[in-house]
């Protein structure tokens, strides 16, 4: 894998990053692996290969909406403190 010269404090000066000198060379090897790997992937032969705009087909495998029981509004309701045809009353919160 060829070293790939990477200027950090000009790299940290455009990102307004504070980068601790101590860890320069871990952080040099790292964008250096990083930038290796994008170039391996440019020469991927991508000119047949139809643009996506996201890597899942977009079909989402949902369950049918069927009810499985039914609730009684009324007795739900009982043990709330105040109702009003069917709504649930609460204290006014904004004034």
């Amino acid at each position: 894998m060829p070293v790939m010269n990477i200027d950090l404090n000009h790299i940290s000066a455009l990102s307004l990053l504070s980068l601790d000198p101590a860890s320069y060379e871990k952080i040099e090897k790292d964008l250096s692996e990083i930038l290796s790997l994008v170039d391996k992937m440019n020469t991927i032969d991508t000119q047949h290969v139809e643009p996506m705009t996201h890597p899942h087909d977009g079909f989402q495998c949902l369950r049918d909406d069927v009810v499985l029981e039914e609730v009684d509004l009324h007795e739900t309701q009982k043990s709330a403190p105040k109702t009003d045809q069917g709504y649930y009353l609460v204290p006014k919160v904004i004034e």
